[in-house]
């Protein structure tokens, strides 16, 4: 039996919908968000990778949450941190943080909302308990 017109129609507007539901371009907060999470991952892989120079030791602690206002310090401070420039990882790194500063301070301003100001957070952060797998 051949699917009536009225179901194709219903088919292709949820089709449709799906699509524009993942094409929507991203909001400046998710993008600081998701931008936050990279830069943090590729910290934590950066102080595990054995193959990087032994100053990554004593790069500042880049731990990021971008609803607390000290990370805009903390930011200022690793970009600016004068050690390991000549570790393209750090580089890189720095380049991620950088970026995540810009778009806080001039593109995202006025659309983010800071919950906290407390810096030693960020320093010592309490980071939720693992799920089993």
């Amino acid at each position: 039996k051949l699917p009536t017109m009225k179901t194709l129609l219903s088919l292709i507007a949820l089709l449709s919908a799906a699509l524009f539901s993942s094409a929507a371009p991203p909001t400046c907060y998710s993008r600081v968000l998701s931008l936050s999470k990279e830069i943090t991952e590729s910290f934590k892989e950066l102080q595990t990778s054995k193959a990087v120079d032994s100053c990554v030791e004593t790069l500042p602690r880049l731990y990021l949450d971008i609803h607390n206002y000290c990370v805009l310090a903390k930011l200022r401070d690793f970009v600016a941190y004068p050690r390991c420039e000549r570790v393209l990882e750090v580089s890189e790194l720095k380049e991620k943080a950088r970026s995540l500063y810009t778009i806080m301070i001039s593109y995202c301003r006025r659309d983010l909302v800071f919950l906290t100001d407390d810096c030693g957070a960020l320093e010592h952060p309490v980071l939720p308990p693992v799920e089993p797998s």
